[in-house]
């Protein structure tokens, strides 16, 4: 099959045919003609499947037969988790619009709002928006959605983890109940299958692969390494022949801003993308590992969905995820559109349990490979009456007790060790109540 069976308009075809694409993708041939139809869908399929597509072009399509009205309102609202996926959703349907007169903007929170305010005003006809931003510039009355005519959810099951849904439902309860509703998810969790059953209108289903199968592109493979050793095994393999654009997970902002300080130490230019980072700099750093300048990126999880960047040869999990699903997500990032990938994942003994959740999702043992013998040594551990003792109730630490941020109080020896009744003994602390927020 090709894209000229679908029937798009010329324009789109053009736009197409500009881009190289001639054969679509399997969730193209069976999203496309239900949403040509106007019927509501629930897509289901992994990351880097084509899903953008899936819904912008027959989207673009049906916008085109009406021109636009004098005064431009929303006509096209779609939803995405992240600032990253947004503006990627945005070109999308700016490259394949691009010979329509169709206004598109994106909208999401890290940068000033009064760009996205102006563009509103002067009216778009799509817009690509991050729930939380939308929601504070409707609640400041500079966009309204009344006229929306189609209402798209992508990546539903990832605004589902990022707490998102009762901004959504806030955000549903503005757009017009007559409308064409479309949600896309690389998984369907009971939350989502409820949200819906609540939303869409006699929806047509379509999937492509297993929930949660990992991409047949990607070569897995795992070492089993002591958490010490896995910044060392990191710098072996960033140096291997064949490794020219990887993208390195970690579970943490922190942990991602300690892995790029660690390989500028020994030469490797990295850049980290993360919640902690503003939009520029994200952007910064997306825009160089796209051009090249630096062929390693680490990022938390914010980067597992959505990013479209060609040519990733690896995927290096530094920390294994502790929700499986993410596991696929992250490796979705190479091995797309047919080319072949590679994802390594380092396991130390605190993170098996995660990997065999893994094995039981995507329904296969990862192959483990061998540790390389010129590794350096660990320190042995020291004995017991020298290791550091944990902060908090006992330590001496910082959170509260000596180190605490209120005034300090002199040692009084009946009441260390002997709190008052009724009361948790804080230790050596000086007899002051844990905060509730004490993790201990």
């Amino acid at each position: 099959m090709n894209f000229e069976q679908f029937g798009l308009s010329a324009p789109i075809q053009h736009a197409i045919g500009m881009q190289g694409y001639t054969t679509p993708t399997p969730i193209q041939v069976k999203a496309i003609p239900p949403i040509l139809e106007g019927r509501d869908l629930i897509g289901i399929a992994q990351t880097g499947t084509g899903k953008t597509a899936a819904f912008a072009l027959p989207v673009l399509h049906r916008l085109g037969l009406v021109p636009p009205r004098h005064q431009r309102n929303v006509r096209c609202l779609v939803l995405t988790p992240t600032r990253e996926l947004a503006a990627q959703v945005a070109d999308s349907f700016k490259t394949y619009g691009n010979n329509q007169h169709l206004r598109s903007t994106v909208i999401f929170g890290g940068v000033g709002q009064n760009p996205q305010a102006q563009a509103l005003r002067t009216g778009v006809d799509i817009c690509v928006a991050c729930p939380g931003r939308l929601l504070d510039l409707i609640q400041q009355g500079l966009c309204k959605l009344d006229t929306v005519e189609v209402l798209i959810l992508d990546e539903a099951d990832r605004m589902l983890d990022m707490g998102f849904l009762p901004d959504i439902k806030r955000i549903v309860a503005r757009v017009p109940q007559k409308r064409q509703t479309l949600l896309f998810s690389a998984t369907m969790p009971r939350e989502i299958r409820e949200l819906a059953s609540s939303m869409l209108h006699d929806p047509v289903e379509v999937s492509v692969t297993p929930v949660s199968c990992a991409a047949e592109t990607v070569d897995q493979s795992v070492y089993h390494v002591p958490k010490g050793l896995k910044q060392a095994l990191l710098t072996q393999i960033l140096k291997q022949p064949g490794v020219d654009r990887a993208i390195v997970f970690t579970r943490t902002k922190h942990g991602a801003d300690k892995v790029v300080k660690k390989l500028g130490a020994v030469g490797i230019r990295a850049e980290a993308i993360h919640g902690n980072k503003s939009q520029n700099q994200r952007l910064r750093a997306l825009d160089a590992f796209k051009k090249g300048q630096i062929r390693v990126l680490v990022a938390s999880d914010i980067a597992a969905r959505g990013l479209d960047i060609d040519d990733i040869t690896h995927v290096i999990n530094f920390e294994i995820p502790n929700e499986p699903e993410t596991y696929v997500h992250r490796i979705g990032r190479t091995g797309r559109a047919g080319a072949s990938g590679a994802a390594v994942s380092l396991c130390d003994g605190e993170e098996r349990g995660f990997l065999r959740d893994i094995e039981r999702i995507i329904r296969k043992p990862v192959p483990v490979l061998p540790l390389p013998g010129d590794l350096p040594q660990l320190p042995p551990e020291p004995p017991g009456e020298f290791r550091p003792q944990r902060q908090g109730f006992g330590g001496g630490g910082r959170r509260f007790g000596g180190g605490g941020h209120g005034p300090s109080r002199p040692h009084d020896p009946h009441r260390s060790g002997h709190g008052n009744p009724g009361r948790r003994n804080s230790g050596g602390g000086g007899g002051q109540r844990p905060s509730r927020s004490n993790p201990w």
